[in-house]
This record gives C-alpha cells, structure tokens and sequence, in this order.
C-alpha cells in the first residue's frame, strides 16, 4: 500500500514515528493508501533544516523570490488537472470543482510574484533636521501552516506563497483526511527553484500540532479549521509567543428579499450550499427569506434539490460527489436526524442514498430544511454537509438582526434588485465577507480572506496585503550622520524639530 511521507530536508522521509493512519478514497469507501503520523520529533527535524536554510532566503532579493513564485505558478498550471485528480481522489469533490480549487490557489501565487512591490518600506527625507527616517518589511524566520482537509491545494497556496515571498521558511501541517496533494506542491516548487529546507512538510495530528505551537523556534502559526480548534490554536500559540492567524468556522446566512430575480437566486444557492457537499467554510448553510418571497422560495428550491445529480467525483455530469469520511457522512446524517426531532420541516431528505457500483462510499443527497428556527441546533452549529436551511423572516431589519446575533461573521450574502436594501445591509452586516447578489463572495487574491466573530481569531486576514502583513514584522529606522564634533548630550525627548 502506498505510503504518504514528510518532506524534510529536501527529501521523503517516513521520519521518527511509527503510526499511521488510513486515508480513504470517498467514492468506494475503501482505503487507498496510508499517511506517516509525524512526532514532536519530525516537527523538530523540520525546524532545524528550516532554520538552517533561512538566513540565505531571508538574504536572497525580493526579486529573485518573486521569480521562484513565477516558475511555481507555471507549473502549477502545467500540472492543474493533475493536482484537481488527486483532490478528488482523497477528498471527493467534483473534478471541476477541484480544478476550481487549484485556480483560485493559483491567483495567490500570482499575487506573491509582486514580493519587490509588495515589501516595500517608506522613506521620509528630513523628517527632522539633518534626519532621514524610514520604515521596512522583514521576515519572521520559520513559520507553520496548518491547513483544513476540505481545500488541501487552495489552503496552502493561500499561506505559503506569502511565507515564502516574504523571505520566511515554511512548514505546512496538511489534513491527515487527504495528504498527498502537499507533497505534489512541495514537488512543484522545489522545481521551480525554491532552495532545499525553505519548505517542510510533516503530517499528522494533534501531537504534530502542539509540537508546533509550543516549539520555540517557530514564530507563527496560520490556521483554518473549525472554530474550537481555531480558539485553541490562538490561545496556545499566544501563549507560547507567537503571533497567530487562525480561521474557524461559519454559519453563512443569505437573506433573500422579495423583489429578488428568483431564479438566479434559487440557482446561486443550490451552488453555494451543496457544491463541495457543503464542506466548504463560505457555504451559505441558511437561507433568511423575507416576508412572502419564503413559499416561493422554498417551491423553486425543493425540485432542484431532489435533482442534484449525486455521485463519484470522477464522473463529468455529476454536481455533487461525496462526503470525505464515514465518520463525517454519520455526523452529517445525525444532524438531519437532529433537525426533525426539533421539529423543522423536512422538505427534502438526503440520507439513506445509495449509488450503484459505489455502495460503500460516503455520499449523501442534498437536504432542505424550511421553517427553521434559531433556537434550533441545526441552525446553530455548523453542520459542514449538503444541508440548507430556511429561515422566515417578517422584514429587512429582522433579518439583519439574525445575522448580526449569530456566533460567526464568516460570509454572508443579500440577493436583491433594490441598491437602498444592498447598501443597508452592506453597511449594518456584521461578517467579514459580504455578497450583494454574489452567494459566496471569496476575495481575490489582491484583497484578503477572513471573518469576523467566532469565525476570526487573530488580528489579520489571510493573502493579499494581509498576508504579508501577517508574515513580516516592521521595523522602522531613524538616522542622523552629524557634521563636526558633537555638540553634547540631548536629556530632552527629541523631536526631530
């Protein structure tokens, strides 16, 4: 059986432990091959070829950085369809999607080529008499990335590329549920030139985890995941001195007005709630129908649910591809069981479905949910399935108060033709991402990634101008070359006057 390895030092290597665990092709249900389970003492192993390897990046020009992330960039679109086949093959989506994945990774790496714009400083001439000041970006040293099973290309090419262009040294703790996508990357730069220990890769599980957060030599960690770990994640690093960005989970609302193009909308959410099978932290989970748009809502949804062409992700017509494990598609399960015991209407049921061929995977069938209410746990908790559920609503502003008094701010979305309601909302949302008629509003990779409330635990955002925030500290210079002999010493505060 194959056999998923660390990348240290520039090499394979099934490091200082001996466990393992399975990771599982989603379609069949069966084992496809197996990850190392790494130790306190791989993650050490990774430290110190990363820190060996550090002062010559963190020497090496911004501009010759940026042409490693060039080089990188090409490959990765050389190599696109094959990263998209083994997302698929580990995670399960759809191999549109999971090209989707490895575009949207892409734009980042795109964006990491301008590291000599990017890091710029600013200089003030005379900013006293006979003074020059002036301020600039420089790297942290080693730092880790710890990423989610559900984008195990796009994840990591969200942190990585800014790490790496900002002169750091990275290792990138991927999902143990579908590893090997890692190993491909750290391949692919490696080719493009990135210097040998610049880049580790160590897999595992919590024990990977606090060795990183707890490892004196690693001065940040960058997170995404769910919300408990995310609140661990911050609260340990914090703890141990590092600067932390950790993103949690969501609960995305959509508030869908009356005068809405109907349709589209319907059509924007089927996309937005069961493409990925809701495994995605943008997913809109609930549905805010205001006033009388809800039966018709719910009328135009409930057929294209019960259509949703359901199967391996492999296949080109399919939509939706399976969950990424057992345990998973038994959680998802629980929680529609959990939604009719509460007492929401079960409008369409996903669970029991069974494909032919593929008997034992792990897939379920979209699920709809109407007259949900927030007092309930499915409208609470995130559920991270095909499951959307629909709130009813009397107006604008009791909508914006559901969205505003629930635990996360991830993303959110209003879909109307009215600019007053668009505005109202984009104004008084309390999310981090907002769409207007757009139901899953991911920024470019020229803006930055985040949330806000129980979805965002750090200061900064992920990519973009964020990011590179995040990975480098500032230091600011003042300098004075005196003419002559010194004059004597100066008690008073100065002030450059």
């Amino acid at each position: 059986m194959d056999l998923v390895q660390h990348h240290i030092g520039g090499g394979r290597t099934e490091g200082r432990g001996t466990r393992r665990s399975d990771v599982f092709d989603p379609s069949t249900g069966a084992v496809a091959r197996q990850v190392v389970q790494g130790t306190a003492g791989d993650v050490d192993d990774a430290v110190q070829a990363a820190r060996a390897a550090f002062p010559g990046w963190a020497a090496t020009p911004p501009l010759v950085r940026a042409r490693v992330m060039f080089r990188f960039r090409d490959l990765l679109e050389r190599n696109a369809k094959a990263l998209a086949a083994i997302i698929t093959a580990e995670h399960g989506k759809v191999l549109s999607d999971a090209l989707g994945e490895v575009t949207r990774g892409m734009e980042v790496v795109e964006y990491a080529t301008a590291a000599p714009e990017l890091l710029k400083g600013d200089f003030t001439e005379q900013a006293g008499r006979d003074i020059d000041a002036w301020s600039m970006r420089q790297p942290l040293g080693v730092v880790a990335g710890i990423t989610p099973f559900n984008f195990p290309v796009m994840v990591p090419l969200w942190m990585m590329p800014m790490a790496l262009a900002a002169g750091n040294c990275f290792i990138l703790k991927p999902s143990e549920r579908d590893p090997s996508a890692s190993l491909m990357l750290a391949d692919l730069l490696h080719q493009a030139g990135l210097p040998t220990g610049v880049l580790q890769v160590v897999h595992g599980d919590k024990e990977v985890v606090d060795a990183i957060l707890h490892h004196p030599d690693i001065q940040a960690v960058s997170f995404v995941g769910s919300t408990p770990v995310a609140r661990y994640i911050q609260q340990a690093g914090i703890a141990a001195g590092k600067r932390v960005q950790a993103l949690g989970g969501a609960k995305n609302h959509a508030v869908v007005m009356p005068d809405c193009d109907l349709d589209r909308t319907a059509d924007a959410l089927m996309g937005a709630a069961y493409g990925s099978a809701g495994e995605r932290c943008m997913a809109i989970s609930v549905a805010v129908a205001v006033g009388p748009v809800a039966d018709r809502l719910v009328e135009t949804l409930a057929p294209r649910v019960r259509a949703l062409r359901v199967g391996a992700g492999t296949e080109p017509e399919v939509e939706m591809g399976p969950l990424v494990t057992r345990a998973h598609l038994d959680r998802v399960s629980g929680y529609v069981d959990l939604g009719v015991e509460e007492g929401a209407e079960l409008v369409v049921d996903g669970r029991g479905l069974k494909l032919q061929g593929f008997e034992d995977g792990f897939f379920i069938g979209g699920t709809l949910f109407d007259r949900v209410t927030t007092a309930m746990r499915i409208y609470k908790e995130e559920i991270f399935g095909p499951v959307l559920g629909v709130v009813r609503v009397p107006d604008f502003d009791s909508a914006l108060r559901i969205v505003n008094e629930n635990e996360f701010g991830n993303g959110t979305a209003i879909f109307t033709r009215d600019g007053d309601s668009a505005r109202a909302f984009v104004h008084g949302v309390q999310a981090g991402m907002v769409g207007v008629n757009v139901p899953i509003p991911v920024p470019m990779a020229f803006h930055s990634f985040g949330g806000w409330k129980a979805s965002l635990f750090g200061d900064h955002h992920m990519h973009g101008p964020e990011g590179i925030r995040f990975f480098t500290r500032l230091k600011t210079v003042t300098s004075r070359w005196p003419a002559g002999i010194r004059s004597g010493a100066e008690f008073q505060m100065p002030t450059l006057g």
